[in-house]
């Protein structure tokens, strides 16, 4: 029977990376395997070298493995056919754009992609599937859809029979396909759920938080890979050596708080792209760093073992052939510096701030820090953050919840908490309608709003809620990693017509007009440059770069322009002594070089800082290098 694997974890901690290894290890070893992202930004592609996309793709230079990206639209074209195809030659037109229309609303998307997913855990013709998924928060929602979407069906089967997605009778297979799924996932001896962190104490909160929420829908992690340990011999410099012990201290944490087998992966000194580099990085997890049990007597030795960085050799060459002169260095680095004033404080009118980019970027932490800076200069601002899986309550070091809590003088923090908006948005949508609707249509209403995909409607209206204060002079958002950042401002325009259709069945002018005025004011505050300022944060890479500018492009495309780049984690030039960081430098300033000739836009360069970001104290540090 086929076997499942799935790589969570929080943004930015080799995901991609490991999930591709490991699919290489199966297809090596003659099984045949098949990959695929559930990410809507997807990097796969990115890593192989190769043109993949929403089609499974055999990768070059590796018998036995295949790939696929699922792409929600396509996804969500493929799932409309499927329903309103068998219909096209026997109902007449004015159904069938009846069940066109039904089909448009946002939740069709979610659950599309969502169904592609599951059709992958309902085959047989391969032995080995590895899911590389998206940041834990959304791969957490799309793990408990079968069981939301599942109890939807029920309910609505018992009452009125209709659904945000059609009538029960034809959905009434999909139930049975979830529940199917909901087994599959919690059987252990088919499914492995394997959490990838860094050495740092955020993503340890991560792992550990979004491992217990899997538990709660019967999910349990059944390997942990720590991926990023800095080698001890390349750490004779105090900045680096810091960050060494302060990896270590993780680790030690790591190994008492979670009892799984683990495997642990260190840093190279460039990045991992290609199946030649990818082809390394599965002989060292596989081969020589077997996942060791948590009760391994003697403790972690991780530098006493083989599995050394694959290219630890001095290619650094003063103005020779792989290498940068002086000269060269300083135009790369001279960089078209902008007017930080200018773009972040407001000028008479509320000003909204955007953070996006790949996950683990730091996007949490320039939000931060630019939140902070913004209120020190006397601007009441607030930080408010729209990812499923926030921490930014561990980089303030204050409990953040769904109200605002003052973190600093002038600025306020907080968390766009799903269910309390589902609540929230529930309630206020009935209250609405009472005394204005009969009783039928009111249940009928309440029971529509039960769907799961109510609970993106809902966050959504508190998103457009704090663009809509005018409490605040400044309003900064942590987003969450790219695909789902540009899934969230895609909304204003999918709810405009959603709405529209919604209350011409209840045939109320005033209402419709009221919400489309509502959301022309929304796309058009996005869309202008003096009221909302948007900006990817990125680390000098090729994946988070080729990332940052699909999403540039997205988001031009739904005429709002990027106006920033922040390149987050240089490395300063005076902490790299020896080869292992002259190499990584080398390969910063490569990319620094493309940052500026491919976005076109200013940067700013934010130092990898020698402590982790965390605590108001090294906010404010922070805010003052910004």
């Amino acid at each position: 029977m086929t076997k499942y694997i799935f790589f969570s974890g929080k943004g930015g901690v080799g995901k991609t990376t490991m999930a591709c290894a490991t699919a290489i290890h199966y297809a090596l070893t003659g099984k045949k395997t098949l990959i695929v992202t559930t990410d809507p930004a997807s990097n796969l592609a990115d890593v192989f070298e190769q043109g993949i996309g929403h089609k499974i793709t055999p990768i070059r230079g590796i018998n036995n493995l295949d790939a696929m990206e699922i792409d929600p639209d396509e996804a969500t074209r493929e799932y409309k056919e499927h329903i309103i195809g068998p219909f096209r030659e026997i109902m007449p037109e004015d159904v069938i754009a009846s069940l066109e229309e039904n089909l448009s609303g946002p939740c069709t998307t979610e659950m599309a992609s969502f169904d592609r997913f599951i059709d992958f855990m309902e085959g047989d013709e391969y032995d080995v599937i590895v899911f590389d998924t998206a940041p834990t928060g959304h791969t957490i929602r799309l793990l408990e859809l079968p069981v939301d979407w599942s109890k939807h069906i029920e309910e609505s089967a018992k009452g009125s029979g209709q659904t945000c997605l059609g009538p029960v009778q034809s959905i009434q297979d999909s139930k049975d396909k979830y529940d199917r799924a909901t087994a599959l996932l919690k059987d252990q001896s088919r499914t492995t759920f394997i959490f990838v962190m860094r050495p740092e104490e955020l993503s340890l909160y991560e792992t550990l938080r979004a491992s217990k929420e899997l538990e709660t829908i019967g999910i349990k992690a059944g390997e942990i890979i720590v991926n990023g340990i800095l080698p001890e011999e390349v750490c004779e410099i105090e900045f680096f050596r810091r960050k060494y012990d302060s990896q270590q201290k993780v680790i030690k944490e790591t190994e008492s708080a979670i009892e799984k087998p683990k495997r642990y992966m260190f840093l190279r000194d460039n990045e991992v792209k290609g199946v030649n580099a990818l082809k390394g990085i599965a002989d060292e997890m596989h081969t020589k760093n077997p996942p060791l049990s948590p009760f391994f007597k003697g403790g972690f030795q991780p530098f006493s073992h083989s599995a050394k960085p694959h290219s630890l050799v001095p290619t650094l060459a003063k103005g020779g052939e792989g290498g940068f002169s002086p000269e060269e260095y300083k135009s790369v680095l001279n960089i078209e510096k902008p007017d930080i004033d200018s773009l972040f404080l407001p000028d008479n009118q509320t000003k909204a701030i955007f953070f996006t980019g790949k996950g683990g970027v730091g996007k949490t932490s320039i939000s931060c820090i630019t939140a902070l800076y913004i209120a020190q200069k006397g601007v009441k601002t607030l930080l408010v953050t729209t990812d499923p899986a926030a921490h930014i309550g561990e980089v303030l070091d204050v409990r953040v919840g769904s109200k605002p809590v003052e973190v600093a003088e002038n600025l306020h923090a907080v968390m766009v908490d799903q269910q309390e908006a589902f609540q929230g948005y529930k309630e206020k949508v009935l209250n609405d309608a009472r005394g204005k609707y009969s009783e039928d249509m009111i249940a009928a209403m309440e029971e529509e709003l039960n769907s799961p995909c109510t609970e993106e409607m809902a966050a959504f209206d508190k998103f457009i809620q704090f663009i809509e204060d005018r409490n605040y002079e400044v309003v900064v958002f942590d987003t969450a990693p790219t695909g789902h950042t540009l899934r969230l401002l895609d909304l204003p325009f999918d709810y405009a017509k959603q709405v529209e259709m919604m209350v011409s069945t209840v045939e109320n002018s005033e209402i419709k007009e009221t919400a489309q005025n509502r959301f022309r004011d929304i796309i058009g505050a996005l869309r202008d440059k003096d009221r909302t300022v948007f900006s990817v944060v990125l680390y000098p890479e090729s994946t988070p770069i080729m990332e940052s500018y699909r999403a540039m492009l997205d988001l031009k495309e739904a005429g709002i322009e990027t106006q920033l780049v922040i390149a987050n984690m240089v490395l300063p030039e005076e902490v790299c002594s020896n080869y292992f960081f002259k190499n990584r430098r080398q390969m910063q300033v490569k990319y620094l070089e493309e940052i500026k000739e491919r976005f076109g836009l200013p940067v700013v360069q934010f130092p990898l800082m020698q402590e982790e970001i965390k605590g108001i104290s090294r906010l404010k540090m922070a805010a003052t290098c910004l």
